[in-house]
Formats: structure tokens, C-alpha cells, sequence
């Protein structure tokens, strides 16, 4: 079965020309072996078939061929024969060179797939790591470098989220305004709508990337947008990890005789806690199992720890100090 060319660029039969511009231009960009060094093998032969799915797409005789006959039948078609797309100068399909393709679109060859095609001097490259960043520099004999696109550091924003988003996750709709180039290479605006799945249990400091989301500019690789998780103080609950922490007021006699503690969980449930200890003020009541999801285990969940805040009458009259001092004294 012959490869499906439309399938190479990820685009469909009734693509525009600059629809297969763009797709190359993207595809050409992540596949690229220089951008690929731990898989490059791979990546030779992914970017090889990117172009010439390019390269016959983009011609309207040989698209045509293609849609009627198929890759299998685009390389078979000899020189003359009736619909062939290659006239009477050439003997079959012989692709360019991928890099060749490359180069007209950004203007450099940074890699260079065998001998020169053109019959000039060939290339070599020569590969260097310095901190976590490694680089592919090629040179034409005698000439001099020259470097492949760089990618800019990633563009941060925050995305803030009350708690209760982060305890039963939402689906957020993020807006974005961005520049891309186009198949003619110029700057232009673009606005698009990017949806985040906020999983349950996540925390401040999470991050969502977008890969090539950031602006385009020619002769680099666009940056990759990420959102920031941050959280928005709540009323009640403050977060401690996977824990929720809330504080309850409570009286001088509900201190020592016990309470009832009524709590509104961040899924809109009610629960009517009682406490039957001696209430002090560094007493702390753990309810387990009612605290933050845990984002790798989200049937999982921390504790909610109830802190106390014990409110002292101003005044007592006088027999109820004397009940106080009888009933303490006992």
C-alpha cells in the first residue's frame, strides 16, 4: 500500500496551497533532524517524507497524478505515458533534496542529507552541549557556520483557580492573540481558543504547556505557551498539600462541654461533625479522608484538619464566677 501523502502533511484532499505551506512549514520545524538528536534516525526519514509529500502536493500536475494513481503509481509512471506528470524530461519520480525544500523556506540549510545535490562542495556538522542545550552547526567547506532556528524560552502566564476548580477539576477556555507567519512568510494576527482540562487535585505550580503556541517569527522556532497553576484564597479552607485546613469558633462552654461543627465541603456537601473532646486551644480535629484529591490517585484524597478559635466571655457577673470556681474545684 503506497503512503498516503495528505496523511505526511496532516491535512485533507481539498487542501489549498497554503494550507500544505503552513502544514511543511510546521512539520518541517518539529521533525527536523537537526531539532532531533537523541532520534535521528527517525527523524531523517520523517522530515525525507514530509517534503516529498510537499513537493507532489504542491505540484498540480503531480497531485493529480497522485490522486488518480497513488503514490505506488506516481513513482511507477514512466517518462511519456499517457497523464504522466513528468512530461518527456524526466525518467519517473525523483524527489529533491529534503534540505533543499527546507531552504526555501527558511533560507538555511542546516542539514544536509548526503552529498550536495547541486554538485557543490558538501557539508559537515559538528555537534556541541554546553549545559542542557545542545547544538548542530553545519559548514560548507571552506565557508562559514551557520546555526539552525533557535527556540525561545517558553511564555509563562497564570492560570489562577479557585479551590474548588482544583477539587473537582473544570475545563477552561483560554482565549489567545498571537502572531504567525504565513506561506508567504509574513507576520500576521491570530486569535485561538485553547481549552485546559483542570485535573482534581491539582496544585499551585502545576504546569500546562502548549508546544509552538507563542509568536512566530521568521528564521525561528515559535516559543511554547504554558499556563501556571495558581490558587485564589478561599473563604474558609486554606490548603496545606493534599490537607484542607478550616478554623471554628467556638464559645467558652462549647469548649469544655462539646460542640457540633457543621462544614460545607467544596463539592456542596453538608456535614455536621461533633466533638466530644475537651476543646484547648492547640486541639486540632482530623476528619480523614475529606481533604484535596490526590492528582495521581484522584479516588484518594488528604485530610481536613479543623483548627479551634475559642471566644472568652468579656464579663461574668459574680455567682457566675463562683460557679466556675465550684465547678473547677471539684
Amino acid at each position: 500500500m503506497g503512503v498516503d501523502y495528505y496523511n505526511e502533511l496532516q491535512v485533507d484532499r481539498n487542501a489549498t496551497d497554503d494550507d500544505l505551506k503552513k502544514a511543511y512549514r510546521k512539520l518541517a520545524m518539529k521533525w527536523h533532524p537537526d531539532k532531533n538528536p537523541n532520534n535521528k534516525k527517525e527523524a531523517e526519514a520523517k522530515f525525507k517524507q514530509i517534503s516529498e509529500a510537499y513537493e507532489v502536493l504542491s505540484d498540480e500536475n503531480k497531485r493529480q497524478f497522485y490522486d488518480q494513481h497513488g503514490e505506488e503509481g506516481l513513482k511507477d509512471a514512466p517518462a511519456g505515458s499517457s497523464g504522466s506528470p513528468y512530461g518527456t524530461n524526466k525518467n519517473g519520480f525523483n524527489p529533491r533534496s529534503a534540505e533543499d525544500i527546507f531552504a526555501e523556506f527558511f533560507g538555511t540549510s542546516p542539514f544536509e542529507f548526503g552529498s550536495s545535490p547541486s554538485g557543490g562542495r558538501g557539508k559537515r556538522y559538528s555537534y556541541s552541549e554546553g549545559g542542557n542545550e545542545s547544538t548542530y552547526r553545519t559548514y560548507n567547506e571552506g565557508g562559514t557556520a551557520s546555526t539552525t532556528p533557535k527556540k525561545p524560552p517558553p511564555i509563562e502566564n497564570k492560570l489562577p483557580c479557585t479551590l474548588q476548580e482544583l477539587y473537582t477539576g473544570s475545563t477552561r477556555k483560554m482565549k489567545i492573540s498571537r502572531t504567525i507567519v504565513d506561506a508567504n512568510g509574513c507576520q500576521v494576527p491570530e486569535t485561538e481558543i485553547l481549552t485546559i482540562e483542570v485535573k482534581p487535585g491539582w496544585k499551585k505550580g502545576t504546569k500546562i504547556t502548549f508546544p509552538d503556541k507563542g509568536n512566530e517569527q521568521p528564521n525561528q522556532l515559535p516559543a511554547d505557551l504554558v499556563f501556571v497553576i495558581d490558587e485564589r484564597p478561599h473563604d474558609v479552607y486554606t490548603r496545606d498539600s493534599n490537607d484542607l485546613i478550616m478554623t471554628q469558633n467556638v464559645t467558652l462552654a462549647e469548649a469544655i462541654g462539646g460542640a457540633t461543627v457543621k462544614v460545607t465541603t467544596l463539592d456542596s456537601r453538608t456535614l455536621s461533625i461533633p466533638v466530644r473532646d475537651m476543646i484547648t486551644p492547640d486541639y486540632e480535629l482530623v476528619i480523614t479522608k475529606e481533604g484535596m484529591p490526590i492528582a495521581k490517585d484522584p479516588k484518594s484524597k488528604g485530610d481536613l484538619r479543623i483548627k479551634f478559635k475559642i471566644k472568652f466571655p468579656t464579663n461574668l457577673t459574680s455567682e457566675q464566677k463562683k460557679a466556675l470556681k465550684r465547678a473547677f474545684n471539684t
